[in-house]
């Protein structure tokens, strides 16, 4: 009776604190122009074009006044605090990654706990004592300049490391000599994507032009070329291998197969589809030959035996296959298919110590399996359960491995794998100040707008009752054929531990069930993902999981244009919503940095037939004046110069426009952060405490 009194009075104090926030909440006035473009006869205003100059000084004074009023209204959230301190708590407890060996010594990245970035260490042995080969913690006082890759020459002797400010997907290349952990002179600027390859004594790499000052974030990225650094020079002395200025909006990189043998040119036009050429090296060719055509189809090039290669690819074969292929005889009638393709997705395949491991996806859970080189299946590798694992790389004469399993309720556990004798052991278990037992995954599936059926997990405590009270956050990505998978968070648990329910769906778009599912939510087809995700909401609150009062929704870039879009198709079905560096101007997506690469999947305003769908569901374009939209909490980064914070800062600043209601819509822009990749561990706490309190408080929750 009196833990109920309690919280019957912690409620109304929320509710009665939630009211008087809002009536204190002003919005600034952000300013508008007349900017008004035409597409085939329809003319679209831009009112807040100038909000995309994220280095004017009124773009600048804009951020601030809008970061003031978000931490203003977070700060009065009595229980922030609170949050924060058990997120530190929790947080606080060793992680490691998966060790692989390079030459004589033993590599893993690990955290102590809190650190701001990972620690690479090596080993003489799996039994010696560690010794720190790479601290990026010392790269910067705050934490902010991370470890973006390494690659190791083929001798062992030197490892190339990619380094990376505030989170941009800028890198600069360094190089240190692994014996001595000598730093060279060498350095590379102005990389994005793809990690060095080496050959000999240097590395082929891919880099753009230097681009105008103050304009390294936002301006668009062209005419990537690749060059061969050879140690010992400086970067103007580089070899330029490959270049194509007839085709300014293409990806280009070059790597070398692991014996030496060949050397690879990868042509992308964005994030689907690959063009492959290369040369034999034994054969000391010159010019590049054409190995796969391009775009309509993928290829990865596992490896090579002698003059075999090892290709996956969807070619022929939606869920993939893997084939052999002689490079001089590449035509598909010459294909010998290694392991066919089946109902299940084949994700990937590694070729270590002389077998083949493929990884499969069924309804959205790994499963592992063992080939010889010739494909004869040699048995299914037993997993400890549901969820997802990864693993198994290597060489061909390397007799031992490594993998990982992990699911919503196991943190990483890291298996050491014997390749001739086919036993895993226990090498490594996660050890969290969480009772992980506590907790249970189940999956169910319902149906979409269009009939389709569509899988979801759920992670809640064991015993929850279905009354529709439960608060509940539904988190979707739906894009780029990335396949959502179980993963252990240690972020969600304060969520969970509080009575919460941690909804995932594998919406179309991705890649669960091959490339047939992708494609159902690309292009003209992208409104099935936001149909899948709103089934998924009404499913929730029909199962009485939850009801529209308690339940929030989060995404992340591809993610945040999801939120965006399902928020301004559905305002009335959600309580919260957290679009987070998300692409909201479908718009003008594609003329700003890598934009124009997901043009493969979204389309272009530029094409007449295009600009008529993504007119439709571009979450700019579709906020309505006087609508009553969900609590929203915007998130970016100024440093995100993949999806520019422009996405963001124009979202935010229309909704607050057009929103007529007390929930509160705020925009939240962190600094020296970018898209995601590299953030120290002390700004991913802050972000999550402040996105768990605005959910905690709009929900009607109480942290215990």
């Amino acid at each position: 009776m009196k833990k109920t009194f309690v919280f019957f009075v912690l409620t109304v104090f929320l509710n009665c604190y939630h009211a008087k926030a809002q009536d204190m909440l002003k919005y600034p006035v952000t300013k508008k122009t007349d900017v008004v473009d035409e597409y085939f006869g329809v003319k679209v205003a831009d009112p807040y074009r100038w909000l995309e100059n994220d280095t004017a000084a009124d773009v600048k004074a804009w951020v601030e006044e809008q970061n003031k009023i978000t931490f203003d209204y977070l700060s009065k959230i009595p229980f922030r605090e609170k949050i924060k301190s058990r997120l530190e708590e929790i947080w606080n407890y060793p992680k490691y990654g998966s060790p692989f060996k390079k030459g004589d010594y033993y590599f893993y990245y690990k955290n102590n706990g809190l650190q701001n970035q990972y620690v690479l260490y090596y080993q003489k042995s799996l039994k010696d004592e560690a010794e720190v080969f790479i601290d990026p913690n010392r790269f910067s006082e705050d934490g902010t300049v991370s470890l973006a890759g390494i690659s190791f020459s083929k001798d062992n002797r030197y490892v190339s490391y990619s380094i990376s400010e505030s989170g941009s997907d800028w890198k600069k290349i360094k190089v240190m000599e692994v014996a001595t952990k000598k730093i060279l002179e060498d350095e590379i600027l102005w990389t994005k994507f793809g990690s060095p390859s080496w050959l000999g004594d240097g590395f082929y790499y891919s880099r753009y032009d230097e681009p105008a000052k103050g304009k390294e974030l936002s301006s668009k990225n062209e005419f990537q070329k690749v060059f061969y650094h050879k140690l010992g020079t400086p970067q103007s002395a580089d070899s330029l291998v490959y270049e194509d200025p007839a085709h300014p909006l293409r990806y280009f990189s070059v790597w070398v197969s692991k014996d030496q043998r060949f050397l690879f040119l990868n042509i992308s036009e964005g994030t689907h589809g690959s063009e492959i050429y290369f040369r034999d090296l034994k054969k000391g060719d010159s010019e590049f030959k054409l190995l796969f055509r391009g775009f309509e189809h993928n290829y990865s090039i596992i490896d090579n035996v002698d003059d075999q290669l090892y290709v996956l690819t969807d070619h022929g074969a939606s869920n993939y296959h893997l084939i052999a292929v002689t490079p001089e005889r590449p035509d598909t009638a010459n294909w010998k298919i290694i392991i066919p393709e089946r109902k299940e997705l084949l994700e990937g395949v590694s070729l270590t110590g002389n077998k083949l491991f493929a990884s499969y996806l069924k309804d959205a859970n790994t499963r592992f399996y063992r080939y010889d080189l010739n494909g004869k299946p040699l048995g299914e590798i037993k997993l400890p359960g549901i969820g997802t694992a990864w693993g198994f790389g290597g060489n061909r004469e390397d007799t031992e491995t490594f993998y990982v399993f992990t699911s919503y309720t196991c943190p990483p556990v890291i298996y050491h794998y014997d390749t001739d004798k086919n036993v895993s052991r226990l090498f490594r278990k996660t050890e969290v100040k969480i009772n992980v037992d506590a907790y249970e995954t189940n999956q169910v599936f319902y149906t979409s707008k269009d009939g389709t059926r569509i899988p979801m997990f759920l992670v809640h405590k064991k015993g929850i009752t279905k009354n529709g009270k439960n608060p509940v956050l539904l988190y979707g990505y739906g894009g780029f054929n990335n396949s959502e998978t179980p993963y252990f968070s240690i972020g969600n648990m304060v969520f969970l531990e509080n009575g919460g329910i941690y909804a995932a769906p594998n919406i179309r778009g991705g890649g669960e069930y091959g490339e047939e599912w992708h494609k159902a939510g690309m292009l003209d087809k992208k409104q099935n993902v936001f149909d899948d995700f709103i089934a998924a909401a009404e499913y929730l609150i029909k199962e009485k999981y939850t009801s529209i009062d308690k339940l929030a929704i989060e995404g992340g870039s591809n993610g945040g244009l999801l939120v965006g879009a399902c928020m301004t198709q559905r305002p009335d079905l959600f309580k919260v919503a957290l679009p987070a560096v998300g692409v909201m101007d479908m718009l003008r997506f594609h003329k700003f940095t890598i934009g124009w690469g997901w043009v493969v999947e979204y389309g272009s305003s530029d094409k007449e037939d295009q600009f008529k769908y993504l007119i439709k569901y571009s979450p700019l374009h579709n906020l309505k004046p006087g609508v009553n939209y969900p609590a929203t909490l915007i998130t970016t980064a100024d440093h995100d110069d993949r999806v520019v914070p422009a996405h963001s800062f124009k979202f935010a600043a229309t909704l607050q426009e057009m929103h007529k209601g007390m929930n509160p819509v705020l925009i939240r822009i962190e600094k020296k952060a970018g898209h995601g990749g590299g953030t120290p561990t002390s700004k991913y706490i802050e972000r999550l405490t402040d996105m768990w309190a605005f959910v905690f408080q709009n929900l009607g929750m109480a942290i215990k």
